[in-house]
């Protein structure tokens, strides 16, 4: 993790913390993880994420980026009690506490994938599938249409048209209607952020 401000190694401490005086095993199969001698792994975007009373580390032993610890750590916080929500997909500004971000999300995620990849369709195509995509099995019309894990419980649809001579290449990123359950407005955020800097990388 490169320099981060005392406010959030504060913030990191605490949640790491708060994660061990959990009892693990009992939101493990919940949130879709693997707990061992005291610390969980969880895949995030299909790579493996351990948090301990320590820390969280990738499969290198390296440090993750702030976006990712938050993400991991405020998945497990907010663990529900049951898997039971509306699987629908719904667009992020449609979650009761979407609203200060919903500009940066529409600008950062899905104007900036748009942008990006625009006349670019087969470069978005190969990226979705370096990134774990797979197509949804379902009848909709869409030049590119990809669903991605996030986290075991959380997947992301990504829906793409490229453009042409009368529109431009528009994109949408969209969550299950229950996605607020496991993570609060502005990690779903900085999910639909981190899914774009993974895509154009």
């Amino acid at each position: 993790m490169k320099s981060v401000s005392p406010v959030f190694k504060e913030t990191y401490q605490t949640y790491l913390k708060q994660i061990t005086e959990m009892n693990l095993k009992s939101v493990e199969i919940r949130i879709g993880g693997r707990v061992e001698d005291g610390s969980i792994t969880l895949p995030l975007f299909g790579q493996s994420y351990t948090i301990s009373e320590k820390n969280i580390v990738d499969p290198s032993g390296n440090k993750p980026s702030f976006d990712i610890c938050i993400i991991l750590c405020k998945y497990i916080l907010l663990c529900p009690e049951n898997l039971s929500g509306q699987k629908e997909w719904t667009a992020y500004r449609d979650f009761k506490d979407a609203g200060p971000l919903t500009t940066y999300f529409s600008n950062d995620v899905e104007r900036a994938i748009s942008g990006h990849f625009s006349e670019k369709l087969n470069e978005l195509s190969t990226a979705c599938k370096l990134l774990g995509g797979k197509e949804p099995g379902m009848d909709i019309s869409y030049d590119l249409a990809m669903t991605f894990d996030l986290l075991p419980r959380v997947p992301l649809l990504l829906l793409f048209n490229d453009g042409d001579d009368a529109f431009p290449a528009h994109c949408s990123v969209l969550f299950e209607k229950r996605a607020d359950t496991f993570l609060d407005a502005e990690c779903l955020a900085i999910a639909g952020r981190l899914l774009f800097q993974r895509l154009s990388s």
